[in-house]
């Protein structure tokens, strides 16, 4: 018998919760089969089948909090499922452990079939491949699982949603619960997304906030990507965006005004000789910020596949804490949401951040004419204890002057 445990967390993480298990007690599983999923309040973290067995029992269920290394589950390797056995159910010997070790005492008679809800389930079928905590949820709401919408990966029914359930009508669509008749859905705040919460709450409470704006003509960034994309895209095999360029305008602007790049540690300030940038990812569980190394080294091939690559690791919930570690600079790209002028919150120990936005066609004044350019407003947020506003000017203004002739980029001018 082996024991299943938690991943290693790092020292800046105490402890995680079970957000999913996606197997059941006494379930054959394969090696590198995802098992559970444990949120931190930094990242999701999966704990896969570490070979072929079974899984004989579940130490630590749904919302269950676990430490660095604890053990979650026990694993028989080699061993097969049972087929006279039902590995849908929980053993009552596994059960009267679990509740004994919460200090609580049950009947085994009372958990030696599966449960029904109150309301009469169709068949032991509409209980197949949910969690123990979704079975004990059931028992205890009388709601069926089978007829609740599931939040969990690929639709899967967690113990969040018997609490709080959104029912499925017999046409699949998807209703709120209601008490009377306005509805109302109460739901936990996961602890992604409390952390987030309580990073800006810290950076607006703690740092010298200001936010300084200018707009840039992206029309000879435009046009330069209109000419190349296509020879880029056949060169390096991925596509050439305006992201990149900005990373690489603002890397130039970070060398050339050091406090930028600087972070406040107590009463000293820390000036990086490297440049890590920060680059904002919307996900499904909230914003996070995959940082880019050493982007001072960085080609715009080498820019855009990083890029490319934490998207798709932010989509699928397989972002480390190693990927969002660190970081000197953060930019965020609320344009691709439509945004036209918003002031981004500072990404503490981080003492700026560099806010893009929509295109958009304007007129504007050109040599004593009124011409139709494609603009961006950009937007700098600084910590005003560290960074003078003459400084956080000029380095926005050089970012635009980047971008508006990006030819300085290779002459460094």
């Amino acid at each position: 018998m082996a024991e299943i445990k938690a991943p290693v967390f790092p020292e800046s993480v105490q402890d995680g919760t079970i957000v999913e298990w996606h197997v059941a007690e006494g379930e054959q599983v394969s090696r590198d089969q995802l098992l559970a999923e444990i949120e931190t309040d930094k990242v999701v973290l999966e704990v896969v089948a570490p070979d072929d067995g079974v899984v004989t029992s579940i130490v630590k269920g749904v919302d269950d909090t676990v430490l660095s290394a604890e053990v979650i589950a026990q694993f028989e390797a080699g061993a097969t499922a049972d087929a006279s056995k039902d590995a849908d159910a929980p053993s009552a010997e596994a059960l009267s452990e679990s509740e004994a070790a919460k200090g609580t005492t049950i009947d085994p008679a009372s958990v030696a079939a599966p449960v029904q809800p109150k309301n009469g389930a169709e068949s032991e079928q509409d209980f197949k491949d949910q969690s123990p905590a979704v079975r004990k949820a059931a028992k205890e709401t009388g709601v069926n699982p089978a007829d609740v919408q599931g939040s969990g990966r690929g639709g899967r029914v967690t113990k969040s949603d018997m609490v709080n359930p959104t029912l499925k009508t017999t046409s699949g669509s998807v209703i709120a619960t209601a008490v009377g008749e306005r509805a109302e859905t109460r739901v936990p705040m996961t602890r992604l997304r409390k952390r987030i919460a309580e990073r800006l709450l810290s950076a607006t409470q703690e740092t010298a906030m200001l936010t300084t704006f200018n707009e840039v003509n992206m029309k000879p960034l435009m046009d330069l990507r209109a000419k190349y994309k296509d020879q880029f895209e056949k060169r390096h095999g991925v596509k050439l965006g305006f992201m990149s360029l900005f990373v690489k305008a603002a890397t130039e602007a970070l060398k050339r005004f050091p406090a930028v790049n600087a972070s406040i540690d107590g009463d000293d300030i820390v000036y990086h000789g490297y440049y890590d940038v920060g680059v904002a990812v919307s996900s499904d569980r909230g914003l996070v910020v995959p940082v880019l190394r050493d982007t001072d080294g960085m080609g715009l091939a080498d820019i855009e596949g990083g890029i490319r690559d934490y998207a798709i690791k932010a989509r699928e919930g397989k972002l480390g804490i190693e990927d969002m570690t660190g970081g000197t600079f953060t930019i965020t790209n609320g344009g691709v949401f439509g945004s036209l002028l918003s002031t981004p919150i500072i990404n503490p120990p981080q003492t700026a951040i560099l806010g893009m936005h929509a295109i958009n066609e304007r007129p504007m004044a050109v040599n004593g004419e009124v011409v139709i350019l494609p603009m961006m407003y950009l937007a700098l947020s600084y910590d005003h204890r560290l960074i003078d506003g003459k400084d956080a000017v000029q380095f926005l203004v050089t970012i635009k002057e980047l971008i508006e002739d990006p030819a300085r980029l290779l002459l460094d001018i």
